[in-house]
């Protein structure tokens, strides 16, 4: 006898099976995950000696790279026998595994300051050298910008040496629209004696921003400096949308380049064109110490740059108590849009700014306040707060021990997960342990 039954049931259970299968279905994606704003983990690099991370990229693998300097050659750090200041590079997975390590220099002092995956899956590192030997090969005088260019593995590509007979110091680099590169840092024009324009001009004093362009394969293109009698040190570097450049950084200089200065320090921005013809330059502060330490563009078409202020007036309307991070915002012509600090009664200071994945800026700092909603575990914490769009806190957290806890630099993943980096002397509360005298420090914020 036939069961009926049974067949309507095969049948049903068919069509499921079919449409289930059915290649015009798409299926559901996984949620992603929600972000809690909470310390996933804080961890620490080094050895006996002196570990400091100053730069962190996000990697196409869905990991992360730092680069920063190594003075230890015992604890974590493998692969180094001498106690000089090497370059410093961590490549991290997506699930936060160390991949490799690898230190770059001679046998004098070379510090990694600016870190950026590059096109073909690569990297490049600049700071500045003090050696003439080993990786480096060559130097000009006591200190010169050294860029490295690195395969994906971390094996050397090519390396350039910057500089003169004084103290020239590498501080960003970025890839520009034609693959190439252009790095910033300060120039001892002094000791140059006038040498790193392209072209003969006015010869200024003291630290200069020098920029240089250069093609891919690391050749140079053009030079240029830019600033007065003082010292004027560039930070960072964005590419405008006209191929020109925006360089940020700190002037105490009054004369040359720089018309309308405001106080001890100033942050000072100047626009360049694609061939490093100045533009326009900007001082931005008040009658005080105003450092700057990056910039970043926004969707509008303007930028942010962030650091920090002791000025209680001029540019800055507000001031919570001895320094505060102080963040501007202001258009491609360099007119201030708004400004806003933030801060408690001590010093507070802002080093490093990160565009948000769902909308607004991550910040990274430094806090030694404990009022006004902050919260401090020790002589120095570090600090993480997210903004709008506006400038308004969303969210900040306060991560450190009872000692010397810092933050030079911060991201977010693509799974909306922040890392920043910096040093750490703590070893208890939020910092677990502590191999030496300074260590590299890692948090994760989820």
């Amino acid at each position: 006898m036939i069961d009926f039954k049974h067949i309507k049931y095969l049948g049903l259970l068919f069509i499921f099976i079919s449409c289930s299968s059915d290649p015009d279905v798409t299926p559901t994606p996984p949620p992603t995950p929600s972000f809690l704003g909470e310390i996933d983990f804080t961890k620490t690099f080094g050895g006996t000696r002196n570990e400091v991370g100053y730069s962190v990229v996000a990697t196409n693998d869905n990991g992360y790279a730092v680069l920063g300097y190594v003075d230890s050659n015992d604890g974590d750090v493998v692969s180094r026998t001498g106690n000089d200041s090497d370059f410093l590079m961590l490549k991290y997975d997506s699930n936060d595994n160390l991949q490799w390590q690898n230190s770059y220099g001679g046998s004098k002092d070379d510090r990694g300051n600016s870190l950026l995956q590059t096109s073909d899956g690569g990297y490049a590192l600049l700071g500045f050298s003090k050696s003439d030997d080993g990786d480096v090969g060559a130097n000009e005088g006591n200190s010169d910008f050294w860029l490295i260019k690195l395969t994906s593995n971390g094996a050397i590509s090519w390396k350039k040496t910057f500089g003169f007979s004084g103290n020239d110091f590498g501080t960003s680099v970025i890839q520009t629209s034609d693959n190439g590169f252009l790095i910033t840092g300060e120039l001892d024009v002094t000791s140059s004696g006038g040498q790193g324009n392209s072209r003969i001009a006015s010869r200024h004093a003291g630290g200069d921003f020098w920029a240089i362009k250069l093609n891919a394969s690391g050749d140079t293109e053009w030079t240029k400096f830019f600033g007065g009698t003082f010292t004027d040190t560039a930070v960072d570097v964005v590419q405008t949308n006209d191929n020109g450049f925006i360089i940020l950084g700190t002037s105490d200089s009054t004369d040359t380049d720089i018309t309308n200065p405001k106080g001890d320090y100033d942050f000072w921005i100047i626009k360049i064109n694609s061939t490093g013809t100045l533009v326009w330059e900007k001082s931005l502060g008040g009658s005080q110490i105003d450092k700057a330490s990056k910039i970043t563009k926004t969707n509008d078409g303007n930028f942010l740059c962030i650091g920090n202020t002791r000025s209680t007036d001029l540019d800055i309307s507000n001031n919570q108590g001895g320094g505060d991070l102080w963040l501007v915002k202001f258009s491609e012509s360099g007119n201030i849009i708004w400004e806003k600090t933030y801060g408690g009664s001590s010093f507070d200071a802002g080093t490093s700014i990160y565009p948000s994945k769902n909308g607004g800026f991550i910040l990274a700092g430094n806090s030694r306040s404990t009022d006004n909603q902050f919260t401090n575990n020790g002589q120095n914490d570090a600090w993480i707060l997210k903004i709008s769009a506006e400038g308004n806190t969303t969210w900040q957290k306060f991560i450190g021990g009872s000692n010397i806890d810092l933050l030079h630099d911060v991201i977010e993943l693509d799974n909306n997960n922040i890392i920043a980096v910096g040093e750490s002397n703590s070893n208890d509360l939020d910092i677990t342990e502590n191999k030496g005298f300074s260590d590299l420090l890692i948090v994760k914020i989820k």
